[in-house]
């Protein structure tokens, strides 16, 4: 094999480690059914008004509270200059976060600290519990929290890789599915007052133009995440 061969293969995934393929599919099938995601989409939610409240925080902001709804939409409320570079970095965080974390998930799968990802897991979700304003938030967050411990504290290190690798897989997947949810409420009408708007009435810059950097930021995060995933030898 010549030298540019050798640099070509090693960005190709392994294709003989099909456990590592099983868990993308699965993960693509959950994210993909209209059976299992109108409940999964919780997830995405919690990660979602998580980087939003996070980003308020980070940037000066007092945060007052967080809600989550039965209908999977969320609310993150907090208090500061209505104009300004604070809100702008808050508002645009949401969607942004469903991603990263996938991608953060992604790279401890592979450097096997499976059990460190399991606990911080955890712990940003109890920490979430103390800004959530509504029942079913608390009740989405405790359940979610619960499953992640039972995996952590039980399962054996195979069944918390296995498990791990599925829960990146699912946020990368799951940071763009609702982006094109948005783009297309969006081109129905809809959806006038979503973070893309929000952001447009601040900066002027047209909402198209961040739901298009979500997106960018949504595909990068599944290229490389994926790549990482798949390029394991075993999961």
């Amino acid at each position: 094999m010549d030298e540019l061969s050798r640099r070509f293969a090693l960005w190709l995934p392994d294709f003989g480690d099909l456990t590592a393929l099983a868990v993308a599919a699965v993960a693509l099938v959950l994210v993909g059914s209209h059976t299992s995601w109108p409940l999964l989409r919780n997830v995405v939610t919690i990660a979602h008004e998580g980087g939003h409240a996070a980003m308020a925080l980070l940037s000066g902001r007092k945060l007052n509270g967080i809600r989550l709804h039965s209908d999977t939409s969320g609310l993150t409320v907090s208090t500061g200059r209505a104009t300004g570079l604070g809100m702008v970095v808050t508002l645009f965080a949401g969607y942004p976060a469903v991603s990263l974390l996938g991608l953060a998930g992604a790279w401890l799968v592979v450097i096997d600290r499976t059990q460190t990802m399991l606990w911080i897991t955890v712990g940003l979700l109890v920490a979430m519990l103390l800004a959530l304003r509504n029942v079913h938030g608390v009740l989405s967050v405790l359940v979610t929290a619960a499953l992640v411990f039972v995996v952590s504290w039980w399962a054996a290190p195979a069944v918390q890789a296995l498990c791990c690798a599925l829960l990146s897989w699912f946020l990368l997947f799951g940071g763009i599915r609702p982006l094109a949810e948005l783009g297309g409420k969006r081109r129905r009408g809809g959806a006038v007052h979503s973070d893309a708007d929000q952001l447009a009435h601040l900066t002027r810059v047209p909402a198209v133009v961040w739901l298009a950097l979500w997106f960018v930021i949504g595909l990068a995060a599944v290229g490389i995440g994926g790549r990482w995933l798949l390029l394991l030898p075993q999961v």
